[in-house]
This record gives structure tokens, sequence and C-alpha cells, in this order.
């Protein structure tokens, strides 16, 4: 009988701690701790945030990975909710690496139309309401290619906005999340014939990738 009991309370216990193990795992997977993942009420947190963020706000957004490079593309719409007009001069990540340029391709219609590196200064000037966007035409639906790159590693270039953690996967099945602990922009602001200028640095940015092309 004696052993009958302490074989019972072995079992519950066994039970019992499957349960909180669960529990657990549960509660990690849901605050993102898992690596190449993000909750669903992070990713939504992070999109409430920025489209309602002043003056810069992102309305919409993508990211794709390409190739074995280990570089992951996002894709912003940005838009001046501020009451003055801006021109952003630089994307800036969570590691405080800044883009300050953008590779476009060549595409009848757009600007620039001609293949090279252009400032963010010459072209992102938004008047109050306006939107423009930065991104690769692959990820779908984008009429023009306005690149700027999220490196894996380190990079160097004026392109670069730093390294993500994690970075979209190169996978048609589980691509991952993009995030950014911290995001912002540098900018211009125009007051009543003054240029004053600004930096925004707000919360973090998580983004859901997009499946890599098979």
């Amino acid at each position: 009988m004696m052993q009958l009991a302490r074989a019972q309370g072995a079992t519950e216990y066994l039970v019992l701690l499957a349960v909180v193990l669960i529990v657990a795992l549960v509660s990690v997977a849901l605050l993102g701790f898992f690596p190449g993942m993000a909750s669903d009420a992070q990713i939504t947190q992070s999109q409430t945030y920025w489209r309602s963020a002043s003056p810069v706000a992102i309305t919409e957004w993508g990211a794709l990975a390409w190739g074995g490079s280990g570089n992951s593309y996002p894709y912003l719409r940005l838009r001046n909710n501020g009451q003055y007009p801006i021109r952003i001069t630089g994307i800036i990540g969570s590691d405080g690496v800044k883009a300050t340029s953008f590779w476009a391709n060549s595409h009848a219609g757009c600007s620039p139309a001609t293949v090279g590196t252009y400032l963010f200064n010459d072209y992102y000037y938004m008047a109050p309401g306006e939107e423009k966007y930065v991104g690769w035409s692959a990820i779908g639906g984008l009429a023009c290619d306005y690149e700027i790159t999220a490196y894996a590693g380190v990079g160097t270039s004026g392109m670069n906005i730093g390294t993500p953690s994690p970075a979209c996967q190169n996978s048609t099945t589980a691509p991952g999340t993009l995030q950014f602990s911290s995001f912002g922009f540098e900018y211009i602001e125009y007051v009543e014939n003054q240029q004053i200028t600004k930096r925004e640095i707000g919360k973090p940015v998580v983004i859901k990738c997009s499946p890599a092309s098979p």
C-alpha cells in the first residue's frame, strides 16, 4: 500500500512538472525569446506605435532575405505625421548604424530612374501628410526599387541600417522576423523659414518577413 501511494505521488509530480514546463515554454515563446520568432502581440504593438509616431511614421512595412548573403531587405512606407515639412536624411538601426543613401534600379516612371546610389537628403522631402517608401520591389507590390539593407553581420555601406536581431531567414517555409531593439530617423524640419536638424528614436521595430523566393 505504501509503495502504491509513493508511485501515485511520483506520477502526479511528473504530470505537474510537465504542465509547468509547457506553460514556461509557451510564455517564453510569447515573449519572443526564441531566435527568429516574435509573437503576434509584439508585431501588433510595434505597428501600432510606428503608425502613430510623429513626425516620421511607418504606415506599412515588410522584409525579405536575399540569397545566402545573410542580408535582409526591409520595405518601409513613411508618412510625415507632423505639421511641418521635413526632409529625411538618415535611417538609424538599433546599433546606431545609419543609412544615409539608397540604391535605385532603373524603372520607367520612378524617380530616380537611373541605376545608382542616391542620398535620402535629395529625394525624401515630405510635406505634412505625404507618404514615400524605401524598399526592394521583390518584396511585392512595389513599382520602384529604393533599396536599403540590414546586415546579419557587420556592414559598412551607407545603405546599411545596422544589425537586426534576429534577421530574416532565407527560407520559403520559416522566414522568421526582422527585429530592431530601437529604430529612428534623422531629418530636417522646416519651421517658418528655419531649418532645424532633429533626430527621432522610437520603440522596437518587429517585422514579419516574407518567404524567400524558391
